[in-house]
C-alpha cells in the first residue's frame, strides 16, 4: 500500500513539475517600484502634468511620480524614429547614417528641414518629412511585419496612415513599453544586425561627457487639439545604466517654448535628484 502510495505521489509531482514548465514564460515583472514626490514637484514646477519614469537596471527598480500614467498607452511622436531608423536601415531603404535626403525645395514646417540633409542630421534635427518618405519606402507590409519582429507597442498601420500613424491615430506606447524596447535595444536583444545596432547607438548620442554618456529622442504630437510631449532614452555612468521615458502634457495656457523645453528639463532634473547625474 505504501509503496503504490509513493508511486502515485511520483506521477502526481512529475506531472505538476511538466504542467509549470510548459507554461508560457511572464515576461519579467519589475521587483521594486518606488513613487517620487520630488518628481512630481519637478513636473510642477515645469508647468506640466503627466510621468516621469527612470528604471535602475542594475537594482532593477522603477522610480515614477505615476506609475498608472506610466503604464497607459500615448501616440509615440518623433520618438519613433528610433524604431523608423531600425527598420530603415534592417530593410535596405537606408544604407547608412551618412545617407542622403535631398530637399526637394518645397516648404517645410522648420527652416531646418529645408536643407539636404544626412541621415543623422534627419534624425537630430527630428525631420518629419524625412521620415515620412522614409515609412511610404518601407510601406506599410513591412512596417508592420518589423513592428511585429521589435514588439513595439501596439501601433495602427495601413496603406492609408503609412506616414502619419505615429503622429495621429490609434498607435500607442506606454512608458514603460518604451523602457522595456530601450532595455531590449541596449542589451542587444533586438532581431537587428550588428550594423544597424550600432548605428543607431550614434545616432542616439544626446550628450557624452567623462561623467555619463546620455542617449535618447524627444517626441512632440498635437492630435485633436491635445499636446503630447516625450522624451526617452538611457544615460550609462560608471554607477551603472538608467533608462527613462518622460511624457508631458501643458498644464495650464499652452507656451510652445517652454513646453518642447520642459521635456528634457524635467529629464534632467530628475537624474539630478537621483544623483544619477550632476
Amino acid at each position: 500500500m505504501k509503496s503504490k502510495y509513493l508511486v502515485l505521489l511520483s506521477i502526481v509531482l512529475f506531472s505538476c513539475a511538466n504542467e509549470k514548465r510548459n507554461q508560457p514564460v511572464a515576461k519579467s515583472i519589475p521587483q521594486k517600484q518606488v513613487k517620487s514626490s520630488e518628481f512630481q514637484s519637478i513636473l510642477d514646477q515645469a508647468d506640466v502634468v503627466g510621468t516621469l519614469l527612470i528604471y535602475d537596471l542594475e537594482n532593477k527598480t522603477f522610480y515614477s511620480n505615476d506609475f498608472k500614467w506610466a503604464d497607459t498607452g500615448k501616440l509615440p511622436a518623433s520618438t519613433f524614429k528610433i524604431i523608423n531608423s531600425i527598420i530603415a536601415l534592417e530593410t535596405g531603404v537606408v544604407e547608412s547614417d551618412s545617407t542622403m535626403f535631398t530637399w526637394d525645395g518645397q516648404q517645410r514646417g522648420l527652416k531646418i528641414w529645408e536643407q539636404d540633409l544626412i541621415f543623422r542630421d534627419a534624425f537630430h534635427f527630428s525631420c518629419v518629412p524625412c521620415y515620412q518618405d522614409v515609412a511610404r519606402s518601407i510601406g506599410s507590409e513591412r512596417m508592420n511585419s518589423w513592428l511585429r519582429k521589435l514588439d513595439y507597442g501596439t501601433m495602427k498601420v495601413d496603406a492609408d496612415n503609412i506616414d502619419m500613424f505615429w503622429l495621429e491615430g490609434a498607435s500607442r506606447i506606454s512608458p514603460f513599453q518604451q523602457i522595456d524596447f530601450l532595455n531590449r535595444f541596449y542589451k542587444n536583444e533586438l532581431p537587428i544586425a550588428p550594423k544597424t545596432h550600432a548605428i543607431m547607438k550614434k545616432m542616439m548620442v544626446i550628450e557624452k561627457s567623462q561623467a555619463y554618456t546620455l542617449r535618447g529622442k524627444t517626441g512632440w504630437s498635437i492630435y485633436k487639439g491635445n499636446n503630447n510631449g516625450w522624451f526617452i532614452g538611457y544615460v550609462e555612468t560608471e554607477k551603472g545604466t538608467y533608462f527613462f521615458a518622460a511624457n508631458v502634457e501643458p498644464k495650464g495656457k499652452f507656451q510652445q517654448a517652454t513646453f518642447v523645453s520642459a521635456r528634457k528639463d524635467v529629464v534632467y532634473n530628475a537624474l539630478k535628484q537621483l544623483k544619477i547625474i550632476d
